[in-house]
């Protein structure tokens, strides 16, 4: 079999994408590529001849050649059933006017299912078939070159490395609670009182006690009103009680004698 397809993109295009099996495998019609297979090119191929469909389990091989050619290899099982097919090409790209030829010459061994059909069906099918090849190869999108590794960093003058100090160098301003830090009140040039009297009491004590200190000052608890009656109270009221029930008692009693 020999067949031409026009191709119109650059000849080293179409060579570069023939070179890449990623981009055989997207344009090969019909091509459902298997995860991970990238040489060979392996998966399954469903292909409408006629009225009937097939579809095909294989590999498809694509080797570069000294002469600037291809070397295609494939062989496929039916899916469901035992037919095969073998096939062996010869990929030739030529410059042409506004673009490229790709040259195909090769033979193809089959039996099963395909057999069974028109010869001529058959033909005009695979010609089909690699006529859609060619285009989605000059379709696809060139392989996006590597880039450059980057160069190594020119070293740094040396002042410029003097002049970067370490974060572990730079100056720790002391802590709030610190006796010697200097404060900075805006509002008068002395602290309130209060905030130097907390100021005094938490310093040189625990963080645990600061915590469960209770507050001082005007956030003092306000404390409850006593309901205990004092004890100087009681001191007189209860010889007092005693008088007045003795007295009680003896009006009784002068009460009954006059009657």
């Amino acid at each position: 079999m020999e067949h031409e397809v026009f191709v119109p993109v650059p000849p080293d295009r179409l060579r570069a994408s023939l070179a890449d099996p990623a981009q055989v495998a997207r344009a090969v019609p019909g091509l459902q590529r298997d995860a991970g297979a990238e040489r060979p090119v392996a998966g399954r191929l469903r292909i409408r001849v006629g009225g009937h469909t097939i579809t095909y389990r294989g590999e498809l091989r694509v080797s570069p050649r000294d002469d600037d050619a291809f070397t295609v290899e494939g062989d496929a099982t039916e899916a469901r059933g035992t037919g095969t097919v073998t096939l062996a090409l010869t990929l030739r790209v030529t410059e042409a006017d506004g673009g490229s030829t790709l040259h195909v010459h090769g033979t193809a061994t089959a039996d099963g299912r395909i057999t069974e059909l028109e010869p001529d069906t058959v033909d005009s099918t695979t010609r089909r078939l690699l006529t859609r090849f060619a285009e989605n190869l000059g379709a696809a999108e060139p392989a996006a070159p590597e880039a450059p590794e980057d160069p190594e960093a020119p070293d740094e003058p040396e002042q410029e490395q003097e002049q970067r100090t370490s974060v572990f160098e730079a100056e720790v301003p002391p802590p709030a609670l610190d006796p010697l830090a200097d404060d900075d009140f805006t509002d008068s040039p002395e602290p309130p009182a209060e905030a130097a009297h907390a100021r005094r009491t938490m310093i040189g004590r625990s963080a645990e006690e600061v915590d469960h200190a209770p507050p001082r000052g005007r956030y003092a608890p306000v404390p409850a009103p006593q309901t205990v009656v004092p004890t100087e109270t009681l001191r007189w009221a209860a010889p007092a009680a005693a008088l007045v029930v003795a007295s009680a008692i003896v009006v009784t009693k002068a009460l009954r004698r006059r009657r």
